[in-house]
């Protein structure tokens, strides 16, 4: 993990954050309703976040291994147009997404959980795992959250990008 001085430079060039969704902005549980639907938890305060963090500039996106109808309402109820699900490449998601949005590396932070996350965590500008991530994922990264996924992790996240960028 990245310490003081070299953290802070690190952060203070985050211009998009993209998040995973199993495991990060839910607590990786799944649901199914009496009908086989799929439900997830998602956290309020993390919403909030979100919002706060596109009203001090920054861009938000979700990168998701699975596909759901629910992952995709969530997204539309927090006004996050950079979805991307059924993504089993998540670092050419990325890649796709920062030729859009024209950054750099150093300009995209992601949080992610699992192994499966590793590409994009290590090709990231500013890299962060939640509490209850793989131990080899939270190793990796710069900045690991006291809270789990689902439970203000990316609220948590989002406050410390946002605390050292203004």
């Amino acid at each position: 993990m990245a310490k003081g001085k070299k953290l802070a430079k690190k952060v203070k060039r985050i211009k998009m954050i993209l998040f995973d969704v199993d495991g990060v902005m839910t607590d990786g549980g799944i649901y199914y309703s009496a009908d086989g639907h799929e439900l997830k938890r998602f956290n309020a305060q993390d919403g909030y976040g979100v919002a706060r963090a596109r009203e001090h500039g920054l861009k938000i996106g979700m990168v998701s291994g699975r596909s759901t109808p629910t992952v995709e309402a969530r997204a539309k109820e927090l006004n996050v147009g950079d979805l991307y699900q059924d993504a089993s490449d998540k670092l050419d998601v990325m890649r796709q997404i920062q030729k859009r949005h024209i950054l750099r590396e150093e300009e995209i932070a992601f949080m992610g959980d699992d192994l499966f996350d590793l590409p994009i965590l290590h090709a990231v500008g500013f890299s962060a795992a939640p509490k209850n991530a793989r131990s080899e994922v939270k190793k990796a990264v710069d900045y690991v959250t006291k809270a789990e996924g689902g439970h203000g992790a990316v609220r948590e996240l989002i406050d410390f990008i946002l605390k050292h960028q203004l």
